[in-house]
């Protein structure tokens, strides 16, 4: 912060608002105070509040009760573009950019510099310039086309058209979820300089360890309160999670037996259940080779583009390799049709986008890899297909229960808990099922509660003989969840390791090294 907490002046007040939709309040009673030129962090579980909060200040929708002061002033913006006037910009999950537009579009969309009604295209080229400046990245042309960027530069253009309404407050939600660490080390740099410069930043995070570098203060919400506001953002995660929660929580793995050693351990353990053997595609991954076994769990750690999410498409037969063969259980993969069939299953890292029918009800769903089953005669038994999904649902406590319910309207958290309800159907439905699940980022944009939920229900599979293959960009989540763990840089795998015997520092250095090496060489 510019200033300490004691002089900083409030810059956003909010006082027992709240929010309803038809058979829900959203909303219960919220208060917030943001202070000039801080990182105000707002922590909660999936469906706490935190999305409705976040749309109310910016014009999507309107509280029913309870006061905002913007600046000292009432505030009750009519529409995104009001509240980005006053001076709040929302930078979503999701951004909200237009692909087919350039960065310059995009940076001054709605809002163009024009004279006597014409747009002056070079006057928004040379802004954006300028702004993208400000932010460290003069390198990104402002004629450049949104879907030619990567991730961080598209998140860069949205902080730009913060910028170019001279908004006074940003609220990123979930900022850092498409990150590599270097890109979150420069998302942090660009933070701290629009704070030095008076700018409030409203920053939303499952990551609490972002929360302890970023953070000046948290706010905690739960089923639409506020259980805690003004915190410190160095209070103890045992306590924050209990306002999250509403319980006591061990931030805490669960306990998991160790795999019996090759010697003792019955045959249908020690024969891996998959093989991977010089898997290759040209310029994604080489020469990748290794083995699952029956009710193990093998994490694989890795920066962003190191080639595992690649590699994982791959072995569920999504990608074609260029070399190399997949074999489970003895049968050879050769497209998802006959890994389906010989029994695997996948967790995709975008789950919204490649996993899931948003507009369709849960049940329909969890049903896809089993659908099969369900038929009689020709024709879908729904009765079947409900009771069926309403089981996996209740075994997984998601919430709610409903399984008519469309999967659009669940949390982050309950969605990934669909996608696995899905391989848990088949396990029920058929005399197979699922032997082994690919996880990729199994909780990205999941709460603190959920996951644990989900590192349970993972660890279940194991304990029932699933083999598991996971990826995260969270090296603790890898570590805290594996038996065996490999480390994957620039589309190779360089290490192996029992979990046990390699900690969080190793395999940093082991990711990082190339990238080390060549800023030095530089």
């Amino acid at each position: 912060m510019s200033e300490s907490a004691g002089s900083a002046r409030k810059i956003l007040t909010l006082t027992d608002v709240v929010k309803e939709f038809p058979g829900v309040r959203a909303l219960d009673g919220v208060h917030l105070e943001v202070l000039e030129g801080e990182v105000h962090c707002l922590l909660g579980q999936n469906g706490a509040g935190k999305s409705t909060l976040i749309k109310v200040l910016a014009g999507v929708h309107h509280a029913d009760s309870g006061e905002i002061l913007w600046q000292g002033e009432p505030f009750a913006p009519a529409s995104p573009q009001a509240a980005m006037r006053a001076g709040i910009a929302t930078i979503y999950q999701e951004l909200d950019l237009v692909d087919d537009l350039s960065v310059a579009e995009n940076a001054f969309l709605g809002h163009e510099p024009s004279r006597f009604g014409f747009t002056r295209r070079r006057s928004a080229a040379e802004q954006t310039r300028f702004i993208l400046g400000k932010l460290g990245h003069p390198e990104i042309p402002p004629g450049r086309l949104i879907k030619d960027l990567p991730a961080a530069g598209k998140q860069i253009v949205s902080m730009a058209r913060a910028l170019s309404h001279n908004a006074k407050l940003i609220v990123m939600d979930e900022p850092s979820a498409v990150l590599a660490h270097d890109e979150v080390e420069n998302l942090f740099r660009i933070i701290r300089e629009l704070t030095a410069h008076g700018i409030a930043v409203v920053y939303i995070s499952h990551r609490l360890a972002e929360i302890r570098e970023i953070g000046d203060r948290v706010t905690v919400l739960k089923d639409g309160r506020t259980t805690a506001a003004g915190l410190s953002a160095r209070t103890p995660t045992r306590e924050l999670v209990g306002k999250m929660t509403g319980r006591s929580f061990e931030y805490a793995f669960p306990p998991r037996v160790a795999p019996d050693k090759e010697s003792s351990a019955p045959e249908e353990k020690r024969t891996p259940l998959l093989t991977v053997t010089n898997l290759s595609r040209a310029g994604e991954f080489a020469d990748i080779s290794l083995t699952v076994r029956p009710g193990e769990i093998v994490g694989i750690a890795g920066l962003v583009g190191s080639g595992r999410s690649e590699l994982l498409e791959t072995i569920f037969g999504a990608r074609r390799p260029d070399t190399g063969t997949v074999i489970l259980n003895g049968h050879r993969i050769t497209g998802v049709g006959s890994a389906v069939r010989h029994g695997m299953g996948m967790a995709p890292e975008e789950r919204k986008s490649q996993a899931l029918l948003l507009d369709e009800p849960v049940f329909k769903n969890m049903t896809l890899a089993s659908f099969a089953g369900f038929a009689r005669a020709g024709f879908t038994a729904a009765r079947d297909e409900r009771a069926a999904a309403q089981r996996t649902a209740d075994n997984l406590e998601l919430r709610p229960r409903d399984v008519d319910r469309p999967v659009r309207t669940l949390s982050g958290g309950n969605q990934q808990k669909v996608v696995v309800g899905r391989w848990l159907l088949t396990r029920e439905n058929n005399a197979g099922g699922t032997r082994l699940l690919l996880l990729d980022e199994p909780t990205r944009g999941v709460d603190v509660g959920a996951r644990a939920e989900l590192y349970q229900v993972i660890h279940d599979l194991a304990a029932n003989g699933v083999g598991v293959l996971l990826v995260s960009s969270e090296v603790p989540e890898v570590l805290g969840l594996a038996d065996r763990v490999l480390v994957m840089r620039e589309g190779r795998l360089i290490h192996e390791a029992l979990a046990g015997e390699i900690d969080e520092d190793t395999v940093l250095d082991l990711v990082m090294a190339g990238s080390l090496m060549e800023g030095e060489a530089a």
